[in-house]
C-alpha cells in the first residue's frame, strides 16, 4: 500500500469528499524520543528480573548482558537502517511484508502484539502490587482499572501527549538510576558497611569471592539469557515512532546509536555495583537490592523512594505497550491483516480504535489479577522472550532481504547503514536461534515454546482463513533515501552532470 509523502502528511486527519484519511500526526521531537530510547531500558526487566538472572548465572550475568546487549544493538541497526529508508506507522510488521512476504507481515505484527500483551498484563498488575504498599486497604483491582483508564485517555489525545508522558517517566527512572550508581559506587569506594553492618563487607572482591565468575557454571550463563533478553523487550519500540517523528532521519539514528551506552549503563555498571555490594547469592533474597543501595547510604525512606520510582517505570511500560501495540494494530490494518477499524484515526492523528483494543486487553488484568501468583515472573519472562525474539528474527531477516534487493537492483545506499555487514547479522540471527533453543532445554521456561508454537499455528490459521485481497500482497513503500547528489565536473571549459 503505498504511503503518502512526508511532505504532505503532516496534518493528522483530513476530510476529503467527507471521508477521514488515516494519517498519524508526526508529533514525537527529538527530545521525546531520545528519552524514550533511554526510558525503554529501565523497567521490570532490571527492577526485578536482574535479581532472577543473578541467581542463575551469578556474576557472570554481566557478560551476559554484554552479549545480549550486543545483539540487541545490531538488530536495533538493522532496524534503524529500514526506519530511516521507510518510516511508516506499523514499522517492523509493514518492512517484513514488503520484503519477506505478506504472511511475514501478518506474523511479525501480530506476535509483536501478542508480546505487548503479555507485557503489559504482567506491568498493570505489577502496578497494583506497588500501589499496595502504600495503600494495602484498597483492593488491587481498583489501581489496575484506574492506571487503565487514565492512560488509555492519555494516549487518546494526542502522540505529543504520549510523548511528554514518556519523557518525564523516562527522566524519573534515569536520575533513580543514575542515583544508585553514584551511590553504590560511594559505599565501595569509601568502603562503609551497607546496611545494617551485619553483612559481608561491600567491595569489588564480592564478584568473584563466592564461587568465582562462573559460580553455576556455562549452564548458569546460557539460563540468564532467557531473563536477560526479556529485559531488553519493548527496546523496538524505537522503531514504530519513526511513522510519527518530526524528523526520522535525525531522531532515530540519535536513539539507536544510544542503545550500547543504555546497556553498560543501565545493566552491566549498576548490576557490577550491586554485586560488589552484597553476594551475589544474597540479592534478590533479602528484598529489592535497590532499597539495599538507599539503605546502606542511611535513608530511611528508602523503600518509599524505590516504590516511587518502580510505579514510575511501571507506567512508563504500560504507556509504551499500549503507543506500541497500537501502532502496530494501525500498521496491520492499513495491509489488510487486521480489522480496518483500526486505521481510522481521530482529529487529533490518534488511532483511537487501537487504543480501545489494548484498554480492553488490559481489562484481562483486572480478572487475573486475583489468580496470578507472585511466582510466576520466569514463566511470564520466558513467554514474553519468545516472543519478542521471534520479532526481532523477523527484523534481521527482513533486513537482509532488504540489502539484497539493495544490491541486486542497484538502489542508492542507505543514509544509516548497519556496520559490519552481512557478518554481524548471520551472527546475531544465529544467537537469536540460540535464545530460543535455550527457552526449551531448561525446565522453567519450556512452556515458552509450547505457548509459542501454539500461537504461530493460531497464527497460521488465522491467516489461511480469513486474510483476503490486498492482504495476500506485499506492502509497497516509498523508498525515502536520499538520492546522491549530482556534482558539476568541468570538461573541456565545460561544466557536465557527474555522479
Amino acid at each position: 500500500m503505498q504511503q503518502t509523502p512526508a511532505a504532505v502528511r503532516t496534518p493528522a486527519a483530513r476530510a476529503v469528499d467527507g471521508v477521514v484519511e488515516t494519517v498519524l500526526n508526526r508529533g514525537l521531537n527529538v527530545r521525546h524520543i531520545r528519552f524514550m530510547a533511554l526510558g525503554s531500558a529501565i523497567g521490570t526487566g532490571l527492577f526485578y528480573g536482574s535479581a532472577s538472572a543473578i541467581q542463575k548465572a551469578g556474576p557472570a550475568v554481566l557478560l551476559a548482558y554484554i552479549i545480549g546487549g550486543a545483539a540487541v544493538f545490531m538488530v536495533m541497526r538493522a532496524l534503524g537502517e529500514m526506519a530511516v529508508r521507510h518510516p511508516v506507522s506499523g514499522s517492523f510488521g509493514q518492512y517484513a511484508s514488503r520484503y519477506l512476504g505478506p504472511f511475514a507481515g501478518f506474523v511479525t505484527g501480530w506476535t509483536y502484539v501478542f508480546e505487548m500483551a503479555i507485557v503489559a498484563i504482567a506491568d498493570v498488575t505489577a502496578f497494583s502490587i506497588y500501589m499496595g504498599f502504600w495503600f494495602p486497604q484498597v483492593d488491587r483491582w481498583i489501581w489496575i482499572l484506574a492506571i487503565i483508564l487514565f492512560l488509555g485517555a492519555m494516549n487518546l489525545l494526542s502522540v505529543k501527549v504520549f510523548g511528554e508522558l514518556e519523557f518525564w517517566f523516562s527522566l524519573i527512572k534515569v536520575v533513580a538510576i543514575i542515583a544508585m550508581i553514584a551511590g553504590g559506587a560511594a559505599i565501595v569506594a569509601f568502603g562503609f558497611q551497607a546496611g545494617d553492618g551485619g553483612g559481608v563487607a561491600p567491595g569489588l572482591g564480592n564478584l568473584v569471592n563466592h564461587g568465582g565468575l562462573f559460580p553455576n557454571g556455562f549452564e548458569g550463563l546460557l539460563a540468564a539469557f532467557a531473563v536477560v533478553m526479556f529485559a531488553f523487550g519493548g527496546i523496538e519500540t524505537i522503531g514504530i515512532t519513526a511513522g510519527e517523528a518530526a524528523d526520522p532521519k535525525k531522531v532515530i539514528p540519535q536513539a539507536v546509536n544510544t542503545v550500547p551506552v543504555r546497556v553498560l549503563l543501565f545493566y552491566v555498571l549498576t548490576l557490577g555495583v550491586l554485586m560488589s555490594l552484597f553476594p551475589w547469592n544474597e540479592i534478590g533474597s533479602n528484598g529489592s537490592p535497590f532499597v539495599q543501595i538507599f539503605d546502606g547510604l542511611g535513608i530511611p525512606a528508602a523503600p518509599h523512594i524505590l516504590n516511587a520510582v518502580v510505579i514510575t517505570a511501571a507506567l512508563s511500560a504500560i504507556n509504551s505497550d499500549i503507543f506500541g501495540a497500537g501502532r502496530i494494530l494501525f500498521g496491520l490494518s492499513r495491509q489488510g491483516h487486521a480489522p480496518k477499524s483500526f486505521g481510522k484515526v481521530s482529529r487529533h492523528g490518534v488511532p483511537w480504535m487501537t487504543v480501545v483494543m489494548m484498554g480492553g486487553i488490559l481489562l484481562v488484568g483486572v480478572v487475573l489479577n486475583a489468580l496470578i501468583p507472585e511466582n510466576v515472573f520466569v514463566l511470564i519472562a520466558s513467554i514474553a522472550t519468545f516472543a519478542t525474539v521471534w520479532v526481532w528474527v523477523m527484523i534481521l531477516a527482513s533486513h537482509v532481504a532488504m540489502k539484497r534487493e539493495i544490491a541486486r537492483k542497484g538502489l542508492p545506499a542507505s543514509e544509516f547503514p548497519s556496520p559490519w555487514w552481512p557478518a554481524a547479522s548471520v551472527l546475531t540471527i544465529a544467537f537469536m536461534a540460540m535464545v530460543i533453543v535455550i527457552l526449551g532445554v531448561f525446565e522453567d521456561t519450556r512452556v515458552a515454546l509450547y505457548v509459542g508454537g501454539a500461537w504461530l499455528a493460531l497464527l497460521f490459521v488465522a491467516y489461511r482463513l480469513w486474510v483476503r485481497g490486498g492482504g495476500r500482497q506485499r506492502a509497497e513503500l516509498v523508498d525515502e533515501t536520499a538520492a546522491l547528489p549530482v556534482v558539476p565536473v568541468a570538461s573541456g571549459g565545460r561544466v557536465s552532470a557527474g555522479s
